[in-house]
């Protein structure tokens, strides 16, 4: 299955992956132009540059930096189907040591299109930088919102194993039957899923890269097989390459050609089966079982 990659004309008829290289203010507009007044996404995922300087992006103001964004989510919502879902996964902006969580800027965007917040859902990971004058970040969130009360939710599809599925009524009419669903119990809002660093099975030159197991989840719990995806700051491509696992479509925007090359690998990796990734529902390693847990005894 071929990836399309267009500078300046979006065709007629949208292929099952398609990227757009270039900002994503213009793809918007040729999209206006191209398809008027369709709904073309069943999930809009992504997470965007954070404005704190990394080589896909130019630090302006905070308050530039949201308008910024306000004018792109504006842009893509009207292409978003009725039943569709988007999800903005975040985490925080430093300066000076102070911090600002960017949820708490994005929350009133979203606020002012008239949509729904579902769950401000917690991804929490492992790894990352050794603070010395705060407590060290392990987590970030993403924000799942829907267009209507109407919307896709696939319960069933994410549900984990129940913690005690042996587990009966003690009283009542329903005594001595087993009390938890058969199927597994509904995910909470804290998704414990690894971030991709130097070791992971994914990592790529990208510094900031979103983990696939994170798309996945939203993919299966928001969308249908055949479901149009877009990630309008695709990377090097991790929402792609979901795409191709789980039966979907996907239409990306990246500026750097670099990544869309990697991004092209990964998706057509993933359409043959041959992709490495990291699934979400997969156990974490419990570091205990490592000789490196135990403390030597000269240590101090």
């Amino acid at each position: 299955m071929n990836v399309i990659v267009r500078k300046s004309k979006i065709p007629d008829s949208l292929p099952d992956f398609f990227i757009w290289h270039g900002k994503v203010e213009k793809f918007l507009k040729t999209l206006e132009k191209t398809f008027p007044n369709e709904k073309i996404f069943d999930l809009v995922i992504s997470s965007p540059p954070y404005n704190i300087g990394k080589e896909y992006e130019t630090v302006i103001t905070q308050e530039e930096y949201i308008e910024w964004q306000k004018h792109v989510i504006k842009r893509f919502l009207p292409f978003v189907k009725n039943t569709g879902a988007i999800c903005w996964q975040v985490g925080s902006h430093v300066e000076n040591n102070v911090l600002t969580p960017l949820d708490s800027l994005f929350i009133p965007v979203f606020q002012e299109n008239n949509l729904k917040l579902r769950n401000r859902i917690i991804w929490h990971f492992g790894h990352g930088l050794h603070e010395t004058k705060r407590l060290s970040g392990r987590y970030e969130v993403l924000l799942w919102y829907t267009k209507t009360n109407k919307y896709i939710f696939n319960l069933d599809d994410i549900r984990i194993p129940q913690k005690y599925p042996g587990k009966r009524a003690y009283k009542g009419p329903k005594k001595g039957e087993y009390s938890g669903n058969y199927r597994g119990k509904n995910p909470t809002d804290v998704l414990v899923i690894p971030n991709v660093n130097s070791n992971h099975s994914e990592k790529t030159i990208h510094p900031c890269q979103f983990p696939i197991g994170l798309v996945e989840f939203c993919i299966e719990a928001f969308t249908n097989p055949g479901a149009t995806i877009f990630d309008p700051f695709m990377g090097v491509g991790s929402a792609g390459a979901a795409s191709a696992l789980f039966n979907r479509k996907f239409i990306g925007c990246e500026l750097k050609k670099d990544y869309i090359d990697i991004a092209i690998k990964r998706i057509n990796l993933a359409n043959t089966n041959d992709l490495k990734y990291r699934p979400w529902k997969k156990p974490l390693y419990d570091p205990k079982q490592s000789q490196l847990s135990k403390k030597p005894s000269s240590f101090k």
